[in-house]
């Protein structure tokens, strides 16, 4: 009876889990679209509910919330059904989406072809394990532990990029100090240079038009083609233009065009962030970046430590503060009861910002690459992405919480997998991310200068 009330518990929780998917694949992918597909959202807001899942088991494990076997059978149970979503399901049928979207193709072509993709697709995924020191075939193939070592290296790399890019960047848009003071005299100015740059393009093209239109009319019989040939040799004489010339001034007065409507654009948008830093809401942010500057330096530096030195914590951050508490501070504090409640709060916290953190930049990365044909096929790969990346949060996660509580996600996922390695190759690819991040914030904040002499 005390399974048979688990199972009720967790199957409530995913249900629930399954609606958000299910209310954030209509009133945020697809608020502009129209669903073409309920298959497409049923499979996202499965992988959804699997991802999520996995993380309420790692608190159920912290509160000890049902049985200990019932939560090994459900670890396994999710782990199979998310391996399962983003090797077989998923795959496929984003292989048959876009075989099918194809014309030519009949549909037993689309079945030969997409059987083929998916295979090819298998064997890329197995052929991942040679690089990396992940499982061997000795240790079974369809199995939990293969699935899962080489799924997380795809979900640790796209997991540290975003991490990476994330350190740095919201910084580099909450803090005021990396806001250019902007004043309203510059934007003025610089709108007054656009607008005669049109207008100086616009009288040359007027111009060239005139002159092709009086040439063609002095010289009415001449081929088409005979025209083409010479007029990038000769002149036009009905009104003493140079038309090549012309050409060539258009060609840079469109260059130039170019140039300071990007740089108008820049000082707007500073502009707009000079007004909001001056808000509440801006104020708070600055706060929030100067702390995640500090943690962004501190991120890299201990990476950095990490990669020269091969080192791996062997502890996690509360078992380890609270024995400086104890130890060093003489804190005469009860190390189980706060240990249990100070990881579950950690762990929450972990858990809160990495699914609010991959929905957002799910969103945007969805609004920015997807159409009305393309969303559907889209929103799948972000449904694979997204199950790659909370299946690998659930292996990294493990060094976060106490030794204890590490059990049975171990146990689950097997005592061969190198856990190490894969914070090793997280570091690596987070500091690769950090760096670039950088790099190009810095010589974005070098935007192009137009001199007045430009104009003339």
């Amino acid at each position: 009876m005390a399974f048979l009330g688990d199972c009720v518990i967790v199957f409530v929780s995913q249900m629930l889990f399954f609606a958000g998917g299910w209310l954030f694949f209509n009133r945020e992918l697809f608020k502009h679209y129209e669903i073409r597909h309920i298959s497409v959202q049923l499979i996202f807001s499965s992988t959804f509910a699997l991802s999520i899942t996995m993380f309420e088991l790692i608190i159920f494990e912290i509160i000890d919330v049902l049985e200990s076997s019932s939560r090994y059978f459900h670890w396994r149970l999710g782990l199979t059904l998310l391996l399962f979503m983003v090797t077989a399901v998923i795959p496929i049928y984003i292989c048959h989406s876009v075989i099918h979207s194809i014309s030519f193709f009949s549909d037993r072509w689309v079945r030969i072809l997409t059987t083929f993709c998916w295979f090819v697709f298998l064997y890329g995924l197995w052929r991942i394990g040679e690089p990396f020191p992940l499982l061997s075939a000795s240790h079974g193939i369809f199995t939990i532990e293969q699935g899962v070592s080489r799924i997380s290296v795809i979900g640790v790399t796209v997991m540290a990029i975003l991490s990476g890019f994330g350190a740095v960047n919201y910084p580099y848009t909450s803090m005021t100090y990396f806001i250019k003071p902007v004043s309203r005299n510059d934007i003025i100015c610089l709108e007054r240079r656009l607008a005669l740059t049109v207008d100086m393009l616009t009288g040359k093209k007027r111009r060239i038009a005139i002159s092709v239109y009086n040439h063609n009319k002095l010289h009415p019989t001449k081929p088409r083609i005979w025209e083409m040939l010479t007029s990038a040799v000769q002149r036009n004489t009905s009104n003493g233009e140079d038309i090549n010339q012309l050409k060539q001034e258009v060609y840079g007065l469109e260059e130039l065009l170019r140039s300071v409507f990007l740089e108008l654009s820049s000082l707007k948008n500073m502009e707009e962030r000079q007004r909001w830093s001056q808000t509440l809401k801006g104020k708070y942010f600055n706060v929030l970046g100067h702390f995640f500057s500090v943690y962004c330096v501190y991120k890299i530096f201990m990476c950095c430590i990490n990669i020269i030195f091969d080192r791996v914590g062997r502890k996690d951050p509360v078992t380890r503060g609270l024995e400086i508490a104890i130890h060093w501070c003489g804190f005469d504090i009860d190390f189980a009861f706060w240990n249990q409640h100070i990881s579950f709060l950690l762990v929450g916290c972990i858990v809160v910002t990495s699914i609010r953190g991959l929905l957002l930049t799910l969103t945007k990365f969805f609004y920015r690459i997807s159409s009305s044909k393309s969303s559907n096929i889209i929103v799948l790969i972000l449904g694979q992405i997204m199950g790659m990346y909370f299946c690998s949060s659930v292996l990294l996660m493990r060094m976060n919480m106490p030794a204890e509580y590490r059990v049975i996600i171990t146990e689950v996922l097997g005592n061969s997998i190198q856990f190490n390695f894969y914070h090793r190759w997280f570091d690596v690819i987070f500091l690769v991310s950090a760096l670039t991040t950088i790099i190009v914030l810095y010589l974005s904040r070098k935007p192009f200068r137009v001199d007045d002499s430009d104009l003339h």
